[in-house]
């Protein structure tokens, strides 16, 4: 998966919230709370999943301007 310069600001700003969720999670498994736990490295799993599947409205503006980028910044790849 090729990501651009949006895209990957947008995946580490979605994994700074969701790492410490998940991490939470894994202490609570440690500490015999299984369920409670579990749920919480669910919702940070989820997290990160959705942002990557779903579109919103503010994702039409990034989109549209990672078209422009990649149309005014040509890479090795794309001039061959």
């Amino acid at each position: 998966m090729k990501l651009g310069i949006i895209d990957t600001v947008s995946l580490a700003a979605t994994l700074v919230l969701a790492l410490p969720i998940a991490l939470f999670g894994i202490d609570r498994i440690v500490a015999g709370q299984a369920l409670l736990g579990g749920a919480f490295v669910a919702v940070g799993v989820l997290m990160v999943l959705l942002r990557e599947k779903l579109t919103t409205p503010s994702d039409v503006p990034a989109s549209a301007a990672q078209k422009v980028v990649g149309k005014v910044a040509k890479t090795d790849d794309d001039e061959e």
